[in-house]
């Protein structure tokens, strides 16, 4: 099965697929970070904002810079009140535009397994960050059916549809993650699994929310009829026919040498 390419360039579909999973799991993160205030970061890869908004709401930033190589996403990030502080411009998280040690944290947030080169990814956030800062990361363990999304991934497969696959995958296990903290010569490693849910109010809400996050590729109406109708055997919906999902990640922190 070939691998579809996944890209996010509209800010308001992924605030619906994904903005609320994000907030969530980046809760759980940041209370684990436990950041000293005043530090400026940079979100690598942060999407629509939603991460840097936490930030700017929980962490009483001196600075927060937000890249992405999407116009579309950092367009509806920059439209929110998040960048009333934070600011968002295009960049490779391969080749971050800034210069070495200008920041106090650097973080991927649900970002590692989408960079094609994770162990430059992770060399960048070294290289930005001043002796001492946090880099550190969260990722869904997307190899062992961490995705908040996995059940309508998992009927999609057994039906013969492409499912789209991040092109490191891999990277979002917990030693993979240990692995590259320690090759960039990271100090003070930890990590840890977080797990969230999340309610919806009925079937029809979960199903148009995360449908979004696998848009099937050439498949019929009928065809995604018949997926629908897959799913909801397999969904369990409470007396008030709401259903709850939940995700995984993995979570990994340390420290540059000083």
């Amino acid at each position: 099965m070939e691998e579809n390419k996944i890209r996010f360039d509209d800010g308001a579909a992924y605030e619906r697929m994904m903005g609320t999973w994000s907030r969530l799991a980046g809760s759980v993160f940041i209370d684990w970070l436990a950041p000293e205030p005043g530090l400026r970061w940079v979100d690598v890869g942060c999407g629509n904002g939603a991460f840097s908004e936490l930030l700017v709401q929980r962490c009483a930033p001196k600075e927060v810079q937000g890249v992405d190589p999407s116009e579309g996403q950092l367009a509806f990030a920059r439209n929110h009140p998040a960048a009333n502080v934070a600011e968002f411009q295009l960049g490779d998280a391969m080749a971050l535009p800034f210069a070495e040690s200008r920041f106090g944290a650097a973080v991927m947030a649900l970002v590692i397994f989408f960079v094609p080169d994770p162990e430059k990814g992770v060399a960048e956030m070294v290289r930005v960050v001043s002796p001492g800062g946090i880099v550190a990361a969260y990722a869904w363990d997307t190899t062992a059916g961490g995705l908040p999304m996995e059940l309508v991934q998992a009927e999609m497969r057994a039906m013969g549809m492409t499912v789209p696959i991040p092109p490191s995958s891999a990277a979002s296990k917990i030693d993979a993650l240990r692995g590259l903290w320690v090759g960039a010569g990271l100090e003070a490693i930890e990590t840890r699994e977080i797990m969230v849910q999340r309610t919806f109010t009925d079937f029809e809400d979960f199903w148009t929310t995360t449908l979004l996050a696998n848009p099937p590729a050439d498949v019929t109406s009928a065809e995604i009829e018949q997926l629908k109708v897959r799913v909801r055997g397999r969904v369990h919906a409470d007396a008030a026919g709401r259903v709850t999902a939940s995700g995984r990640a993995n979570a990994i922190k340390g420290r540059v040498p000083l």
